[in-house]
């Protein structure tokens, strides 16, 4: 028996009619799956270990979610070579809006500039949700440490060359690039002792195995309160309303400033609605009486704004330190 015979017209056709049926068919499922986002628990990932100032900006944010979303919102701290371990699980993850990220300065800009190879580029390989705030860096140091200002300090550090250690939140970090900054500026040198996130570093200098610390300012308010550590100066510009008495780097005649900031993103691709909702749901925060009230008592200042906006700063980030970074990464990444 003769088979039928189709003509090629007819057969582009009906392949035709098959593909738009099967994409009609995938966006629809997309669709339905962001509508019904999130019917399981989001995974926050935090490129640090537990205890820092990235994390409790996670555990902040991961509340509001969770209330706002109703789901959970689960906080997961991946340490490690300066965040780039957590940074390259966001970029891999699938974009389907069950992993994001809250991290700081390095990850979504500095480590590109320090490192040879980072597995991911914090340009193209997350999609910006939103820019959460800035926070300034300080100089701590253990109470033993007979230095009660900076000018004292430095002094001390020529008097003991290469003697005295201080700890920062990993190798490559702002407190890292700040403490050589310092140390160009003043002809000093240390002992870098470097740790997995902020939380490390703090634990060391309370316990006086290091003499020093360059960090930034939340995780350390409490024992700075507390008398268990000393600030000896502030990195911003001017003074912060958290440690009013603690002078600026600047006051102390030493040309050196240095914040860093966190931000909100999630793997390339993710889906506009759902970053929508996430950016509204952030800038609500940021912008409450709440959210302000619990940011200001940290010295962290909110920031918020459209996505782009942070998209934007990571590129302007970039070539702000560019000029500053790639002239101390051979060195300070040995």
């Amino acid at each position: 028996m003769e088979s039928p015979r189709i003509d090629r017209r007819q057969a582009l056709d009906r392949l035709a009619g098959v593909a738009l049926g099967a994409a009609a068919w995938s966006v629809a499922g997309v669709a339905r799956a962001e509508a019904g986002w999130p019917n399981q628990p989001v995974k926050v990932i935090v490129p640090y270990q537990a205890g820092g100032s990235a994390d409790f900006m996670g555990r902040l944010l991961a509340r509001k979610f969770a209330e706002a979303l109703g789901q959970a919102f689960v906080i997961d701290n991946r340490a490690g070579a300066n965040g780039n371990v957590g940074a390259a699980a966001v970029a891999s993850a699938a974009a389907d809006g069950y992993t994001l990220m809250v991290s700081t300065t390095g990850p979504l800009s500095l480590n590109k500039l320090l490192y040879k190879n980072t597995p991911f580029n914090p340009v193209t390989d997350f999609t910006p949700i939103a820019l959460l705030a800035d926070v300034p860096l300080l100089i701590a140091a253990h109470p033993s440490l007979p230095a009660r200002t900076v000018p004292q300090l430095i002094a001390y550090l020529k008097a003991n060359p290469g003697k005295i250690s201080y700890s920062t939140g990993g190798t490559g970090s702002m407190g890292h690039l700040a403490a050589e900054m310092v140390q160009r500026a003043t002809g000093v040198t240390m002992v870098h002792v470097p740790y997995k996130g902020s939380a490390g570093a703090l634990n060391d200098l309370l316990a006086g195995v290091v003499n020093l610390s360059f960090d930034l300012v939340p995780t350390y308010l409490q024992q700075i309160t507390a008398g268990k550590v000393r600030a000896l100066a502030v990195l911003s510009a001017k003074r912060i309303a958290s440690l009013p008495a603690v002078p600026t780097l600047l006051e102390s005649g030493i040309p050196a400033t240095a914040t860093g900031w966190y931000g909100l993103v999630g793997p390339k691709g993710l889906a506009p609605a759902i970053v929508t909702r996430l950016n509204k749901i952030t800038n609500d925060f940021l912008a409450s009486t709440e959210g302000r009230a619990q940011l200001q008592t940290l010295s962290v200042t909110p920031i918020g704004g459209p996505p782009d906006a942070l998209g934007k700063f990571i590129v302007s980030e970039l070539a702000k330190w560019r000029p500053i970074v790639e002239p101390l990464a051979a060195t300070i990444m040995q």
